[in-house]
């Protein structure tokens, strides 16, 4: 039985489901039914809709008919091509009634509401984690079972997440280029998943807040790492040097000096570094590229670093003090010769 909205529209008693035809209602009701007269000879899928048996049956058969015409991109579902054009078009039509956010697919959308909401329906039941995407817990329970579903098929290793192996498999590779790169700021990363995580810093919604200063935060784990600022806690040591530190990638990025690996090779003459960052403005100079521009005048940086110091050009800031005299300069490398007046160094 259907409710009636008005003359042309039509509403699900199972579900939020609305629509303006009887035909399309009626369609729409077999999801909920408990007859499931389409069943799957491979598995233990069945359905009531012939489009959704036929859509679950390429899973088994690896048939992608759905081509994209921009590039290489094939799918198995018309509505998984019309998103991935978005990523040519830069169609963002979902769009948050919170904040400035607007996504190329609903399903990210809904996620980035729980970030204002704050809502986590998803609970570990063997610890207190919980989270906002049911994703996120079925990747999170892989570290009570151990489970390592995701094997390298070059070597032995294995890893709990598809992110991981992505990583992993560049070092076989030799892919040294950036794959995911933030649009707001110089952050590089291997893996979508990754990028996502951190483009939540760039959230205007910051719901994490230190009870120490006034910064910040967009997800609990980067509220967990700053509060090593207060409690000066740094579990992350080198086993070579007295060096410790706050966060595990840059101990990994200083062992490096020890090791002196440097993993990171440019494509284009003989320079290598041991960090992406480093990396990719070194091929600024080859490429030209000043993405980094000054709103007062034409200056225009390689990097974000560059950009910050010209700026205090124009606002007069010294933030670097000598604690001798009453020095103050614009640049730490001023203070430093500024210094050697004070040791009498030539």
């Amino acid at each position: 039985m259907n409710m009636h909205l008005s003359e042309d529209s039509y509403k699900c008693n199972e579900c939020d489901y609305t629509c303006n035809t009887l035909k399309t209602y009626e369609k729409h009701i077999k999801i909920h039914s408990n007859d499931k007269q389409y069943k799957c000879h491979a598995c233990t899928y069945s359905c009531n809709l012939w489009s959704n048996f036929t859509r679950h049956m390429r899973r088994h058969t690896g048939e992608k008919p759905y081509k994209c015409n921009v590039c290489d991109y094939k799918c198995s579902d018309s509505s998984n091509l019309k998103t991935h054009m978005r990523k040519h078009t830069g169609e963002k039509p979902y769009k948050c009634n919170i904040c400035e956010y607007s996504f190329a697919n609903s399903s990210s959308l809904k996620y980035h509401i729980k970030i204002h909401t704050g809502e986590k329906p998803y609970k570990c039941n063997e610890c207190n984690y919980t989270c906002a995407i049911l994703s996120m817990l079925k990747s999170h329970m892989k570290t009570h079972t151990g489970e390592k579903p995701y094997e390298c098929n070059l070597c032995d290793y294995a890893c709990a997440h598809s992110s991981s192996l992505e990583s992993h498999m560049m070092k076989h590779e030799g892919v040294n280029d950036i794959i995911y790169k933030c649009e707001q700021c110089d952050y590089i990363c291997p893996s979508l998943n990754k990028l996502k995580s951190h483009m939540r810093k760039h959230l205007k919604c910051k719901q994490y807040n230190c009870n120490i200063c006034n910064n910040t935060f967009s997800d609990s784990s980067s509220l967990k790492t700053h509060m090593r600022v207060h409690s000066g806690e740094k579990p992350y040591k080198c086993n070579v040097c007295t060096y410790s530190c706050t966060r595990k990638d840059n101990l990994v990025r200083h062992t490096r000096i020890h090791t002196g690996e440097k993993p990171y090779k440019c494509n284009v003459c003989d320079f290598a570094f041991a960090d992406q960052s480093s990396l990719i403005t070194h091929k600024r100079r080859h490429t030209g590229e000043k993405p980094y521009k000054c709103n007062f005048c034409n200056y225009t940086g390689t990097t974000s670093s560059l950009l910050k110091s010209h700026m205090r050009r124009h606002t007069g800031e010294k933030p670097y003090k000598c604690n001798v005299c009453l020095y103050t300069s614009a640049e730490s490398s001023n203070l430093v010769k500024h210094m050697r007046t004070h040791t009498c160094e030539n």
